[in-house]
């Protein structure tokens, strides 16, 4: 039951421009096709978030999968270890080399501090002609952070998923937002 109008308060100005779908497969195992099925429900959602004036500059919606690690295997240079032993951030960083080194330096050395293992970084790669003037404008640095699970936890893998929350937090609070 929705209150009735007071005050400046009139309920027929209720409205949400925004959406959200979701798709799963219930065994729990990755297939394209949940894939296929959850990149047409982005794609039948008109209004994902914020569009502004310019119609080339979207919001930036996507899909939440698992690690896909036998892709990554193939993508890194480096070695990575069975899954469930490792996790991935993805980091919006500056454009500026220098700025960006130095924050990609302060993850490095939470994550040794917080006893987990820096299995290196991946660019992740961007096809610029995409993105209209203003957003390629804003545009990040985009990398992935590529996280070993320390020995500490030993096969605890819900241990090392709170590790990485913590972890997470840590940098959140000590990188500055701008």
């Amino acid at each position: 039951m929705r209150p009735g109008a007071a005050g400046l308060y009139d309920p027929t100005n209720e409205h949400d421009a925004c959406g959200m779908g979701a798709v799963a497969d219930l065994s729990g195992e990755p297939k394209h096709i949940t894939v296929l099925r959850a990149l047409e429900v982005l794609d039948r959602l008109e209004h994902r978030g914020a569009i502004g004036a310019e119609p080339d500059t979207g919001d930036g919606a996507g899909i939440l999968l698992q690690i896909p690690d036998e892709y990554l295997r193939a993508e890194v240079p480096f070695d990575l270890p069975e899954p469930g032993r490792y996790g991935i951030g993805v980091c919006f960083l500056p454009r500026a080399a220098t700025l960006s080194e130095e924050i990609e330096s302060l993850i490095g050395r939470t994550v040794e501090a917080e006893g987990q293992i820096v299995l290196g970084w991946r660019t992740v790669p961007v096809d610029e002609s995409v993105p209209g003037p203003t957003a390629a404008e804003a545009r990040p640095a985009i990398k992935q952070l590529f996280i070993g699970a320390g020995t500490s936890h030993g096969d605890d893998q819900e241990a090392f998923e709170r590790k990485l929350y913590v972890i997470r937090r840590i940098i959140e609070k000590a990188v500055p937002e701008e």
